[in-house]
């Protein structure tokens, strides 16, 4: 109603002062405009909510209905709890445990085994950053075929968006039992596997981040005269390859943790040491391994963020 108030264009020239302000004369009433002639009824709020019930009160069958989710989500809780056969007495049994596992790591003692964890550490950065490469360079083409502004056509668009879907489903550890048993043990493996499920996330990435693209190059592109190629290659790819950038960088960090994961199944690395110092129950090695893994994951993450914000900015940052 504020809003909607203004000063009658009369009251401003009554005096013949065009500026009121100027003279430091006092504002005269304000009118209402188009509201003088308000009825009770749209002033008061029970009549609004006696004219207009269903706009006020939800119906009884939206309130049966939530309810019913609410039970129904509660009931599969339940169910979940007693067909995995939750118990609250191996839980704290488990935590007791646990403290005394902990209390046995501390304090963190490599003994001569440091230069062979950092061999591995060394193993396991380089699966993550030569999986997660490998696999950005066999998506960016692909992403292409996947991309709806590339590629008009679903008959030739939907079958590689199944693929790379198909490739996505599986997860990083299965794909490195695979490897193993095709390749071998070691961190060969380990970087095939890591390439293979990236490889379906970053086509998925890749071609969403080509389908945002500006149309207004590409249309300046092809009306100078260039062909399909000049405007992906001078229209598109300037737009998306800061944004691709920034998403390589962010898999690189994980993929620093998952190559751990995978190094316990034999790809190699240092969650291979890891795997062996369990099963010997050398905790102390344990709790080296475990800061070692934390430290290089909080040193990548620093460089990382800082190369994303060098290559993107702030804004970009944010919206990826």
């Amino acid at each position: 109603l504020l809003l909607g108030r203004q000063r009658h264009p009369l009251d401003d020239y009554r005096h013949r002062l065009r500026h009121r302000y100027l003279h430091g004369m006092a504002a005269w009433p304000l009118v209402r405009s188009g509201a003088a002639h308000m009825t009770q009824a749209t002033r008061d709020p029970a009549q609004l909510m006696a004219q207009y019930p269903e706009l006020f009160q939800a119906s009884h069958i939206a309130r049966l209905r939530t309810l019913a989710l609410m039970l129904a989500a509660f009931g599969l809780f339940l169910f979940g709890c007693w067909y995995l056969e939750f118990s609250l007495d191996r839980l704290m049994t488990g935590l007791r445990h646990l403290g005394w596992v902990v209390m046995l790591m501390i304090p963190p003692d490599p003994g001569s085994s440091l230069p062979t964890y950092l061999v591995a550490m060394g193993e396991t950065l380089s699966i993550a950053f030569l999986g997660t490469l490998l696999a950005a360079l066999l998506a960016l083409p692909v992403s292409l075929l996947a991309a709806r502004n590339i590629i008009p056509s679903i008959f030739l668009r939907f079958p590689v968006r199944r693929f790379l879907d198909s490739i996505r489903g599986i997860d990083t550890l299965i794909w490195a039992l695979v490897w193993i048993n095709v390749v071998g043990l070691g961190p060969f493996a380990g970087v095939l596997a890591i390439a293979t499920s990236d490889f379906g996330a970053f086509g998925k990435l890749f071609s969403e981040a080509i389908e945002g693209a500006d149309r207004k190059q590409v249309e300046g592109i092809r009306a100078s005269g260039g062909n399909k190629l000049h405007e992906i290659r001078f229209g598109l790819m300037p737009q998306v390859l800061p944004v691709l950038a920034g998403q390589i960088l962010y898999f690189i960090e994980s993929n620093t943790r998952s190559a751990t994961i995978i190094g316990i199944v034999g790809a190699g690395g240092i969650g291979l040491q890891l795997a062996e110092q369990i099963r010997v129950l050398e905790w102390q090695k344990v709790s080296t391994l475990i800061l070692m893994i934390l430290i290089a994951v909080a040193v990548i993450d620093f460089i990382s963020s800082r190369l994303r914000f060098a290559i993107i900015g702030r804004a970009g940052e944010a919206r990826t």
